[in-house]
């Protein structure tokens, strides 16, 4: 939490891009704790590797310090506040009724993960229970992720390259004396 709330108030993006790698590698850790390391492992790849990497990219073509908005505060920015808020306190109220974490008596330690156990060497056939879960059991939902990975990669890349594309064309316009805007050469010459 100290972590979230150090990133809110940062006005250094660069520093808040690297709180939010700090805040992707604790997540990570957490997920490891609770024996989730599949989603673990995405945490620290998408959440620490890549989103960072493309953050940083990002703040190359832009400026490192976030503009002071105390001056220009506008109704939107309440209405956004109150809708994360009201958001916030709905997915908290709906995990009131979930099972506490460990309970023997949850439904998925009562049903999945015996029939895992018994039934994965039959049904799918790899001799380890994780991969035949991740490979077959929810086949789709990896597929899924693996598919919205890629495509915001190449989503930020192609923003990206355009971005760095158009200054590299608008720097080499302002340079070159050849360009549209530039003066005729002496015509007379030709003539």
């Amino acid at each position: 939490m100290a972590v979230t709330l150090a990133i809110i108030r940062m006005r250094d993006l660069f520093a808040a891009v690297m709180l939010s790698g700090i805040f992707s590698l604790l997540s990570a850790g957490l997920f490891t704790v609770m024996d989730a390391v599949d989603v673990a492992f995405t945490e620290a790849a998408v959440g620490a590797g890549i989103s960072t990497v493309l953050m940083v990219a990002t703040l190359s073509l832009t400026r490192r310090r976030e503009r002071d908005r105390r001056l220009d505060r506008r109704p939107e920015d309440v209405l956004g506040l109150v809708v994360a808020l009201l958001t916030g306190a709905i997915l908290i109220y709906g995990t009131l009724d979930m099972p506490y974490y460990g309970d023997p008596e949850a439904p998925a330690n009562l049903y999945m993960v015996p029939r895992f156990l018994e039934d994965s060497l039959d049904e799918v056939g790899p001799p380890n229970i994780v991969t035949s879960i991740l490979a077959s059991y929810r086949g789709y939902d990896t597929f899924g992720e693996a598919t919205v990975v890629f495509t915001a990669a190449i989503g930020a890349f192609l923003l990206l390259g355009g971005a760095a594309r158009r200054r590299r064309q608008t720097s080499s316009s302002d340079s070159d004396p050849s360009s549209e805007g530039a003066p005729p050469a002496d015509r007379g010459a030709e003539a």
